[in-house]
């Protein structure tokens, strides 16, 4: 369960830690030769890839231990990789852009990781939030605020059997997905022309 839920948070703190300094880190390539500045958090995300592509590997083996035999829900784990792609894309066209005008933003990002980790169902399940949403009177779905909660239920529903999160959660999660890299991508392009400037 532990396990399940950690495996797309650590691809998505790691790769958002590491996408928004990646500007700055690739600074001397910035000044000599133009390219699309897009490319290097896009390329500092997917190479986040490979080490989440390693730990799912153990999926498995702890899959078999445990006595829990792999359905067909197993092939959405490449959808739900892509969302936990996008929401750290998002956020790193963002974070990247504003660090290269404050670096400052670089200390602020492992800080604002660790709270997320708090918020979002990596060592408790979704339902518990859920359920205290409903005591409160309050809908399950605004949960779904987070995208990464939909993301690692997902993990938990599709390698695990857990129940489906409802589709009004899973929405809202999508929902915002969709705005944040929408958003991030626009700054990103709005500020981009001045980054060798600025750097």
């Amino acid at each position: 369960f532990a396990y399940v839920g950690l495996l797309p948070w650590s691809f998505f703190s790691n790769t958002l830690s590491q996408a928004s300094n990646s500007l700055v880190g690739a600074a001397n390539l910035i000044k000599k030769v133009y390219f699309p500045r897009l490319v290097i958090p896009i390329a500092t995300i997917a190479a986040g890839l490979v080490d989440l592509l390693v730990a799912f590997a153990l999926v498995f083996g702890l899959m078999a231990y445990h006595g829990i035999a792999p359905t067909w829900r197993i092939l959405f784990v490449p959808v739900l990789i892509s969302f936990a792609f996008l929401v750290s894309l998002g956020l790193s066209l963002w974070l990247s852009a504003i660090n290269v005008k404050y670096r400052d933003v670089r200390f602020v990002v492992p800080f604002f990781v660790q709270m997320w980790l708090f918020v979002t169902p990596v060592i408790y399940p979704a339902s518990r939030v859920v359920a205290k949403l409903d005591e409160l009177g309050l809908p399950g779905w605004i949960f779904g605020l987070n995208p990464m909660a939909g993301v690692v239920e997902g993990f938990r529903w599709a390698c695990l059997g857990a129940p489906a999160p409802s589709a009004s959660f899973v929405l809202t999660s999508a929902v915002v997905t969709v705005l944040i890299v929408a958003s991030g991508r626009a700054y990103f392009r709005r500020t981009e022309r001045a980054f060798a400037d600025i750097i």
